[in-house]
């Protein structure tokens, strides 16, 4: 798995959205038990939080110390660094294994074959995320610009299944069928801008060109944005849930 995140894990911790509650009310209605809970690639523990309060006990596993280190520390999460396809948990244990915005970093078959040793026979496997977030045309129009044309040729290859929505990504499982979910959020222009220094390719293109490519964009963001103090943000919400 690639650690894309691990520079700017303050600022992921701080701007990346959150999951809906209707999300976790559904996959809680599908559980057997709610004693433990994975949450793989947890990042900054935005998952494994939710599930604290709903699990006797959640483990989150992350390949990135930087990340972890800005989750917040609850009495029933364990944080552990660890790859996706290989821990030292044991078998059947978990009623609940949740992978949030990372599954298409992963090595597919090895990562399945974990999830399958260590979730208990009636257990459940979500893998969840989103797309990108729609706001006014005008603003959009920005954004996709800076995402096709800008930063083209700096994301990853493992992009693509996000923008299939998924749909390509494998999946072993017995899937259940799940309603539409949406993600949304109330913004500011500094958040806004905010999330956009969060994306991966970015990050790439700073690395690569040593300059932020918001520079590019910054005046037909602020133009676009108006005078609008804030602008409710809906980001398409990408599910697959399963048993085994």
């Amino acid at each position: 798995m690639k650690d894309n995140f691990s520079t700017q894990s303050s600022q992921y911790a701080k701007f990346r959205p959150k999951y809906p509650q209707a999300l976790y009310d559904f996959l809680l209605n599908h559980v057997s038990e709610t004693k433990t809970a994975w949450d793989c690639a947890t990042g900054n523990g935005q998952v494994a939080t939710e599930l604290a309060n709903r699990f006797e006990k959640v483990y989150a596993t992350d390949i990135s110390e930087k990340q972890l280190a800005n989750a917040p520390q609850l009495s029933n999460i364990t944080y552990k660094v660890e790859q996706a396809e290989k821990t030292d948990f044991a078998d059947d244990v978990f009623d609940l294994v949740t992978v949030a915005q990372a599954i298409h970093w992963f090595k597919f078959d090895e990562f399945y074959a974990e999830v399958k040793r260590t979730l208990k026979p009636n257990g459940i496997f979500a893998a969840i995320g989103y797309g990108i977030m729609h706001i006014t045309p005008a603003l959009d129009k920005v954004v996709h610009y800076l995402y096709q044309n800008i930063l083209g040729d700096f994301w990853d290859e493992e992009r693509k299944y996000i923008e299939d929505n998924y749909l390509n990504i494998p999946f072993p499982f017995t899937e259940i069928a799940h309603p539409d979910f949406e993600m949304t959020t109330e913004w500011n222009f500094d958040q806004l801008v905010g999330y956009l220094e969060t994306w991966s390719a970015l990050q790439h293109y700073i690395k690569a060109k040593d300059e932020n490519p918001i520079t590019l964009v910054y005046n037909d963001l602020k133009q676009a944005w108006g005078k609008a103090d804030t602008y409710k943000i809906h980001f398409p919400l990408l599910l697959k849930v399963g048993s085994l």
